[in-house]
């Protein structure tokens, strides 16, 4: 699932229920920023201006496997790959891939008549699914066989959890949607999109649902807060309620028919559409914007990497990845040249997993570098899995896998509130809190998350790799955790605003990662 933040904590048991502490606004492009004492940057402008000016570097493929990307973003669209073997738009498949027109990459969750797959379940509902096929009519004392007993036990407790979590969204959109339809009928009255504190105080209330999002506003108007932003945070918690209520836990709602492939068929990779925007494109567009928006042109942002082609691979829908998507989309960029492979998303629960540790070890087989972000729930890694992982059969590890956690700027409180973490699962931690890029209609917004950090890795790989075009996937990897910036105090631990940890105990690496030291390590091994 590719959300960059946690759903919206909408309770309304007290007026204050929006009163969040807005935090301090970093300017646009901070982590590129020079590093001090007081702040984890990167030093990338400084790797700029003082390491390689005047350089060229090898251009590098980076293949961004996520929700869709606006491939005519003006700040991206001369920094996307094209498939040289491909003639657009001709209905062939020139290069006898097997995937017709793929001039840019390719979308797996799409189907050959066009349509395109939005919302899917969560992983967790899809094998309460699977398993209702086998045991719908049985309870347990119809099962004799230990093993389909122990299948049936985790049935019923998935079966359990799904049921739980969807009665509650349903019943927190039942709620919050009605206010947030209160804030656009107050704002279509009053002819402001944006009322002021003065102009709520003024307004009659028209329903009982204005009433109480008048009382909310009376005590939430305060300082940086805006009706806007009130009124954008409803508007999100709706989508999200709505998906979560009606999509992710809804274990009739199955969209796979859209695709069209025979999904039971783990081996099958000819599937798909060319349309790699697809229905809602903010998160690649932002993930990819990170890692290769053209730098010096003067426009919106600049991206972390020069010498970059963005290989577009949809396959994220609203919802969890499916294990076969991923699979074939890692084969996909490897085989077109991608050299690193940026994964902005993760899932609680496997389903076939070993189809994806196939193809990661393939990856890995052929150099590709593989990018991971480590998941938004302030979880530790080494005792809740994420998937998918580095982990391969037979207790081995992929050796070109970068699992990444998300830091911010100030010292005592690098890893952010939200970010996954394991001294044994995460490798190293990138900035990911209020990052600035590229999103989709040309326009350009912030966005936290390890979905953030991730890219930014990648774009430090790719800059790096493009002067060192000689190293080793597993070099890169070595060499960013090696020359990481550490931080020998202790940190805010994520998810416990009340507890402090080592920072050295929250990654294999105990550090952040930065681009001038990396390129001055890089230099010690010629």
């Amino acid at each position: 699932m590719n959300k960059s933040i946690s759903i919206l904590a909408l309770m309304f048991a007290t007026t204050s229920a929006f009163a969040q502490k807005k935090k301090e606004e970093l300017p646009g492009l901070w982590y590129q920023e020079n590093s001090s004492k007081k702040a984890f940057n990167i030093d990338l402008n400084k790797t700029y201006s003082q390491l390689l000016k005047g350089t060229e570097g090898k251009e590098i493929v980076v293949a961004v496997l996520d929700g869709g990307t606006e491939i005519n973003h003006p700040d991206l669209k001369d920094n996307i790959w094209h498939n040289p073997g491909e003639i657009p738009f001709n209905n062939i498949d020139d290069d006898n891939n097997g995937y017709v027109d793929d001039t840019v990459g390719w979308n797996f969750i799409g189907g050959k008549d066009g349509r395109m797959v939005n919302f899917d379940n969560l992983e967790i509902t899809r094998l309460v699914r699977a398993y209702k096929k086998e045991f719908a009519d049985l309870d347990a004392s119809d099962i004799n066989d230990p093993e389909k007993r122990a299948r049936y036990a985790d049935y019923m407790k998935l079966k359990g959890e799904i049921e739980e979590k969807s009665a509650g969204y349903k019943d927190q959109l039942n709620r919050i949607k009605p206010i947030a339809e209160a804030a656009q009928s107050m704002m279509k009255n009053m002819g402001k999109e944006d009322p002021t504190a003065e102009d709520i105080a003024n307004y009659e209330p028209r329903s009982q649902e204005e009433t109480m999002l008048k009382t909310i506003l009376k005590f939430n108007l305060k300082g940086s807060m805006k009706f806007k932003d009130l009124h954008d945070q409803l508007k999100e918690g709706v989508e999200q309620l709505d998906a979560m209520a009606n999509y992710h836990y809804n274990v009739d709602f199955d969209p796979r028919n859209i695709v069209g492939d025979d999904y039971s068929n783990g081996s099958e990779r000819n599937y798909g559409n060319n349309n790699v925007a697809g229905p809602e494109a903010f998160h690649g567009t932002h993930v990819a914007g990170i890692i290769g928006a053209v730098r010096g042109n003067g426009i919106g942002v600049d991206g972390v990497a020069d010498k970059v082609k963005i290989m577009v691979v949809r396959l994220v829908p609203n919802g969890d990845e499916r294990d076969k998507d991923v699979a074939n989309g890692i084969r996909y960029a490897v085989d077109n040249g991608a050299k690193i492979i940026n994964m902005s998303f993760g899932k609680g629960y496997k389903f076939n997993k070993a189809i994806v540790d196939s193809a990661v070890a393939y990856a890995a087989s052929k150099g590709v570098l593989l990018v991971h972000a480590a998941g938004n729930d302030a979880e530790d890694n080494d005792v809740v899995p994420n998937y998918p992982n580095d982990s391969l059969p037979g207790g081995s590890f992929a050796r070109t896998w970068i699992e990444v956690g998300a830091s911010q700027r100030e010292p005592n409180h690098i890893a952010t509130d939200f970010s996954n973490y394991g001294v044994s699962n995460v490798d190293i931690f990138s900035p990911g809190f209020q990052i600035n890029s590229t999103a989709p209609d040309g326009k350009y917004a912030k966005a936290n998350g390890t979905s953030m950090a991730a890219p930014v890795l990648s774009g430090v790989a790719a800059l790096l790799w493009s002067r060192y075009p000689t190293l080793s996937a597993e070099q890169v990897k070595d060499i960013l955790m090696q020359s990481s910036v550490k931080y020998k105090k202790k940190v805010v631990m994520p998810g416990n605003k009340k507890a402090k940890v080592k920072f050295s105990e929250l990654s294999v690496s105990g550090g952040v990662v930065n681009v001038y030291k990396a390129f001055e390590y890089a230099k010690t091994l010629k």
